[in-house]
């Protein structure tokens, strides 16, 4: 419940190409040992690229495991309230002891906690903690740690100590298969030419591309 995980962004409907493949391979491994292949795992990426999907995927697949995890997903927003909330009522160490058990930590939007002094100051104690013990660590971004501005060199050299992936831009093959992928998800179906026209004039990113689907469907369904 705390997580809102969404139970549909899982690998098997993750639709893989040159521009995810690396992260898309660090997430697999990780999601099959967690904290013994790479850690931590930073996936950056622009909006709507699939990064959430991604982390997600790792999450849900290590929950559904055999091998029972204690796993904490949370943004990065709500981890910093959680630290300034924990400062105001003098529960700092309370906050930490919150933590220790847990086995693998997503830290989503890691970008937000740059120019917070004392969220930094926590963070880096709570990872050297995690880290030592060989706990999973996996955060997300909108850039990678070097493009960070006012992150504290300590938390940038321990983010890339680990693998750094990135989610670029996919290509046209690449964002005719989610068209596809989405249709059959839904069950409807297409012209490929429609499909063709779509995947050629919108670039930018798979949320745009899924909206864009969406409101031809609509307008398919009410105009018949």
């Amino acid at each position: 419940k705390e997580t809102n995980l969404n139970p549909r962004y899982t690998f098997d409907n993750f639709v893989v190409g040159s521009f995810n493949e690396l992260a898309h391979a660090a997430a697999l491994a990780v999601a099959d040992n967690p904290g013994l292949t790479y850690n931590p795992l930073f996936v950056y990426g622009g909006t709507g690229l699939g990064k959430k999907h991604l982390i997600q995927a790792i999450v849900n697949k290590i929950s559904d495991g055999t091998r029972k995890k204690n796993v904490k997903y949370i943004s990065s927003e709500k981890f910093v309230s959680s630290i300034v909330s924990a400062i105001r009522t003098n529960s700092m160490e309370a906050f930490k002891a919150s933590l220790a058990p847990i086995d693998v930590l997503v830290l989503d939007d890691i970008q937000f906690i740059a120019g917070k002094n004392k969220s930094q100051e926590e963070f880096f104690h709570v990872f050297n903690s995690l880290y030592e013990k060989n706990k999973q660590i996996i955060l997300s971004s909108d850039r990678p740690p070097n493009a960070i501005p006012e992150l504290e060199d300590r938390l940038r050299s321990r983010f890339e100590g680990g693998m750094i992936a990135d989610v670029s831009l996919p290509e046209y093959e690449t964002r005719l298969v989610i068209l596809k992928t989405k249709l059959q998800e839904k069950n409807m179906e297409l012209p490929e030419d429609v499909l063709e026209y779509i995947a050629t004039n919108v670039k930018k990113n798979i949320r745009e591309l899924e909206g864009a689907l969406n409101r031809l469907l609509i307008f398919f369904k009410i105009n018949n």
